[in-house]
């Protein structure tokens, strides 16, 4: 498959889902393809390539997951350890998950923590992140199961901090970025400023596109959420990134833990993002062949990374618009797959409506941030979410678009797992919590838990 197969089809899906510009990498049998197309910015546009840069959003968590992984390697952390005993001033609402979260919970996401802490920045230091989770929401027990954390990961970016004596960025650039020669990875706004980089955008209600501020998801100079979501990069970095994962430890670590984060550590349940956690890792099958990967989803900036580790290959996809920019990603890495390993992926199929379980679970469900909205009509059953109004009108920066209601259907089964069959969301499956007595209390989208604020 040569370069212009891949061109012809990155600029076929920015085309179909309107994003401006995108740079796209594969990693096949140790060659690598790039593809761009488009511009950095509408207002001031220059040509995207394989060096713009893209914030990478919660691809970040696989930097700070290896980081971590070298320190125990190295007998500094370990991986069972209370994170207190690196942390001791964590203070949580429930004494007992404080004292009883483990390291590796933090990295593959059952600490039972809330997704996040909005608003947190504080004097915009990591410590001054990690002293206001206090007010984290806690969801269950550590360990009961698997919610995915941008906050956990914050707090494994603070036991870095801790156990290094350096800032975040700088340990992560030790002992990890400055070895493996990723000269075009950073998380410090004034090292983007004098490169070629990407502009975020979103649309207005007008469907026309503005430029996303602040660049990042959170203002510049907050460090707090980093560790979860900070480092910003290019095609070429990220396919050096994937090779370092698919090859070996070079000299960063031991081929047998490098490799030991593909395995998994917690299974997911009716999640597109996998069928369950290794270290930080999504792991996927797709047509019988394991993956494994991460997203990362900015202020109108999207980043996918997929690794297969028996076919010797990797894809990279970034966007700069939303919300197009995430099914953008999709398209490519379905396209990548298919073509390149003849893999293909089909979304299942939903069984036909059924009133009495849509009104069931027809309601409001909330995060911090966020509402979700179910509902029905007694002919269909819809799905929306977006930013709390108040969160939204209480803040200066520019927020992207909310998710409009989208058609969604129960999946085969015990009519818990659903998945949603249009809009910008359309593929994301996920599931209903249920409580004791079999009421349903909460629904997962994106791997997180949305609990249920409403009544029916």
């Amino acid at each position: 498959m040569s370069q212009q197969h891949l061109s012809y089809a990155v600029e076929a899906a920015a085309s179909e889902f309107g994003v401006p510009g995108a740079a796209v990498g594969i990693l096949t049998d140790g060659r690598e393809i790039h593809a761009s197309h488009g511009v950095t910015s509408v207002g001031n546009p220059l040509p995207v390539d394989g060096r713009t840069l893209f914030h990478l959003a919660s691809v970040t968590k696989t930097y700070t997951a290896t980081a971590l992984l070298r320190l125990v390697t190295e007998g500094k952390v370990d991986l069972d350890a209370p994170v207190r005993r690196y942390v001791p001033e964590l203070v949580l609402a429930d004494e007992e998950s404080a004292a009883e979260i483990t390291v590796l919970n933090l990295l593959n996401h059952t600490s039972g923590l809330g997704w996040n802490l909005i608003g947190a920045h504080g004097n915009g230091s990591l410590a001054g992140f990690v002293a206001a989770m206090s007010e984290l929401e806690i969801i269950a027990p550590p360990g009961a199961r698997a919610s995915y954390s941008q906050a956990g990961y914050n707090l494994a970016g603070r036991i870095i901090e801790k156990v290094t004596g350096l800032p975040y960025e700088k340990a992560v650039a030790a002992l990890v970025l400055d070895p493996l020669g990723l000269d075009h990875t950073f998380f410090d706004l004034d090292d983007v400023m004098i490169r070629r980089f990407a502009v975020g955008h979103n649309r207005d209600e007008d469907g026309e596109l503005r430029a996303a501020r602040p660049w990042k998801a959170h203002p510049a100079g907050a460090r707090g959420d980093n560790p979860g979501g900070g480092i910003v990069s290019c095609v070429d970095d990220l396919l050096r990134w994937a090779r370092f994962h698919l090859e070996g430890g070079d000299g960063v670590l031991p081929a047998k833990a490098l490799h030991g984060m593909r395995e998994q550590t917690v299974a997911l349940r009716g999640s597109t993002l996998g069928d369950g956690f290794g270290i930080c890792w999504f792991l996927r099958e797709v047509d019988g062949v394991r993956t494994i990967g991460h997203g990362g989803s900015g202020n109108g900036q999207f980043a996918e990374l997929l690794i297969v580790p028996e076919r010797n290959f990797a894809v990279v996809s970034l966007a700069n618009e939303g919300p197009g920019g995430h099914p953008f990603n999709q398209a490519v890495l379905r396209w990548a797959l298919e073509h390149y390993l003849g893999l293909t992926e089909h979304d299942p199929e939903p069984v036909p409506f059924d009133a009495e379980r849509a009104r069931e679970v027809a309601g409001r469900y909330e995060i911090d941030a966020m509402n979700l909205d179910i509902a029905t009509d007694g002919a269909a059953l819809t799905l929306g979410v977006g930013i709390k109004p108040e969160i939204r009108a209480a803040s200066d920066a520019d927020m992207p678009p909310d998710y409009e209601p989208a058609a969604m259907g129960f999946l085969p089964g015990d009519g818990d797992e659903y998945i949603i069959t249009e809009g910008g969301l359309k593929g994301q499956r996920g599931y209903f919590t249920r409580d004791d007595k079999g009421e349903v209390t909460g629904v997962d989208l994106a791997g997180r838990l949305f609990g249920r604020a409403t009544e029916r």
